[in-house]
């Protein structure tokens, strides 16, 4: 017997990881879409009320939401990158195995973080 069904998930494992990682792109895609139109496109003129004191209160606002808006985009484009690098390794049936320590990365935690390349153990030496 191979040893190779000891170091890597079954194909039945990989597939119900791949459509929970498929899933799991469109939600986060979906989330992006929001994410992206809530700063790209503020339909605020600026004119309801154009006493200077507001204003100025309401610009700082709208800045300060839109950088906080601009980093949840970037967070989210960065979720998804990771989750197709996912699907790769899936196609390359190296899913679910940790870079550090070469073993199999435990099922709830990959179901938790499918996009995860650290087992626990691994995670905690760093």
């Amino acid at each position: 017997m191979s040893t190779e069904a000891n170091v890597r998930y079954s194909d039945k494992d990989l597939a119900e990881f791949k459509e929970l990682i498929t899933d799991k792109i469109e939600k986060a895609q979906h989330d992006l879409e929001l994410i992206k139109s809530a700063y790209m496109n503020d339909h605020n003129n600026g004119t309801e009320d154009t006493s200077p004191t507001f204003k100025a209160f309401d610009e700082g606002s709208a800045v300060m939401s839109k950088e906080s808006n601009s980093q949840l985009a970037i967070r989210q484009e960065k979720f998804i990158r990771d989750l197709k690098n996912a699907l790769i390794r899936i196609e390359n049936k190296t899913y679910g195995i940790c870079r550090v320590t070469k073993k199999l990365i435990n099922k709830e935690r990959l179901k938790l973080v499918p996009h995860a390349t650290l087992s626990i153990e691994a995670k905690n030496m760093q």
